[in-house]
Order: structure tokens, then C-alpha cells, then sequence
């Protein structure tokens, strides 16, 4: 298993300042390593800092990309006889919602998807729901007022920040049923062929649950602490790139070799 890292935008030897300390963890570990210009990528070019092994799988690590940009480094990867250890399918099958949804539909908030061009106050109102928490298929509105929305009328100056703070909808939007989570009670875990991993080495029951339903490579879940004391799952996202909250550095890249670098003949065999 290789690893494919984002370039710093100003120094292409070097990696993205906001993944250089998890760049050189992975080093410590055992993993080999190369860069590549996401600014070139972006525009049809694939340039990386040393030449991709053929004879390894490569896994990404970093920023969030559009089905149409993961397909691009699928395709530049295979160009340069490498093999990408998730291929775009199963990267939107983590990354956007509505896919990993119907797997797990009871351990998180009840959802539904709408066509980005639709009139979303009116499906609110025909929803009846006391509160609403919306995104796209990818990610809720951080800044400004947030995702959460008590009254349909309140949808249009919701969708005017998410295209102001985010430039674009992706896939659609994703309508879920407002929970009463206690602030404080995220964590972050990762899932590898089947198996999860935690920062903490402590497993909750859901997320052993959420591991043996949703058949995937490589892929984080967020699981939250519900005011009546249910856990529920409020996120799952490719792991590729998804962040290391809750976790040191040191820790995911033990894991990852752990996983990667010593069930290597044993990973080869699991297809999704």
C-alpha cells in the first residue's frame, strides 16, 4: 500500500501544510509516500513527486474531491500503472449520503433527498417535521445561521449561504429529521475491510453494527450521544478524506499500517 498526499500549493516537495504532520507519521510507520498537485489536478494535469509503485495499491489521503475530480485521479493513477485502492464508485458510496443511507437508515436520523432544483420549502411543508437539519450530500452549512431550520420559510436564506459558503450543491439536498444530540459526545472512527478502529481502542456496539452492514474498503463514521441516551450514527464519510478528529496522528498511522501494511495478502482478497 502507497500513499498519495496533496502537495503544498507553493512548495510541490512538499506536503499541504494541513496534512504534513500525518505525512510524516505514515513515514514513521512504514508507508511510502508521494505528492501531487491538486491545482493540477483540478486542471486536467497529474504531476506527482515520485513516480507511483505499479506494484502497489495507492490510497489517498486529503482534501474532499467531486465524483468528477475522484474520477479524474482514478483514471491519471491508472495512466501511471498504479491502482487506486477505492475506485470512484465505492468512494461515492461512502462519500455522498444518499448511498450508505438505506444500510443504515434506522441507526440515523430518518432522511430525504430532494433534486437540487426543487421548491425545498414546499417538500418541507409537506414533510410536517418541527425541525429540519439540511445539507448536501456531502456537507452541512458550518458558518452563518447553520443547518438547522424550524420553519419552511426559513429554507430559501439556508440555501442562499450554502451556495455563498460552499459555490455549489452537491448531488442535492439532504433533508433529515432534527435530534436532540448532546454537545460534546462525537467520535470518530474508522472502518477498514469490515473491521473498526477508534482513537480510543473502545468499540460501541453501533459501530461494530454500521461495520458489518456497510460492505467498504476504507471509511469513517460519526457516532453522537442522543439526549435520551440512544447512540446514533450522525455521519459516514470515505476515509480518505476524512479528518482525524479525536485523533492523533501517530495513532491513525499505526492503524493504517497495522491494517494495510501487515493484513496485506489478507486485504487482497476482500472485494466490495
Amino acid at each position: 500500500m502507497h500513499l498519495l498526499y496533496p502537495s503544498s500549493p507553493l512548495r510541490a516537495k512538499q506536503p499541504d501544510e494541513q496534512f504534513a504532520v500525518e505525512v510524516n507519521a505514515v513515514r514513521q510507520a512504514g508507508f511510502s509516500v508521494s505528492l501531487f498537485s491538486l491545482e493540477k489536478l483540478q486542471n486536467g494535469e497529474f504531476q506527482t513527486s515520485s513516480p507511483l509503485p505499479k506494484e502497489n495499491e495507492i490510497l489517498y489521503r486529503g482534501w474532499m474531491l467531486s465524483g468528477e475530480e475522484y474520477a479524474r485521479l482514478e483514471r491519471s493513477t491508472a495512466n501511471e500503472g498504479a491502482r487506486l485502492a477505492i475506485n470512484c464508485m465505492a468512494y461515492l458510496k461512502n462519500h455522498h449520503l444518499p448511498n450508505w443511507y438505506p444500510s443504515l437508515a434506522d441507526l440515523t436520523p430518518e432522511t430525504c433527498v430532494f433534486p437540487p432544483d426543487c421548491n425545498l420549502e414546499v417538500e418541507l411543508k409537506t414533510l410536517g417535521w418541527p425541525e429540519f437539519f439540511i445539507k448536501d450530500y456531502v456537507k452541512s452549512l458550518k458558518t452563518s445561521g447553520g443547518s438547522r431550520v424550524s420553519k419552511p420559510e426559513q429554507v430559501a436564506a439556508l440555501i442562499a449561504d450554502m451556495r455563498r459558503f460552499r459555490g455549489v450543491i452537491e448531488g442535492g439536498f439532504c433533508v433529515r429529521r432534527f435530534e436532540n444530540f448532546l454537545p460534546g459526545t462525537e467520535q470518530r472512527y474508522f472502518v477498514m475491510d469490515g473491521v473498526p478502529y477508534s482513537a480510543n481502542d473502545n468499540i460501541l456496539p453501533i459501530v461494530n453494527e454500521c461495520a458489518r452492514r456497510l460492505k467498504s474498503r476504507f471509511y469513517s463514521v460519526d457516532v453522537v450521544q442522543r439526549a435520551d441516551n440512544q447512540t446514533r450514527i450522525v455521519e459516514v464519510g470515505d476515509g480518505q478524506v476524512s479528518d482525524l478528529i479525536g485523533w492523533q496522528p501517530e495513532k491513525f498511522a499505526a492503524v493504517l499500517a497495522k491494517h494495510f501494511l501487515a493484513c496485506t495478502d489478507q486485504n487482497a482478497q476482500v472485494k466490495y
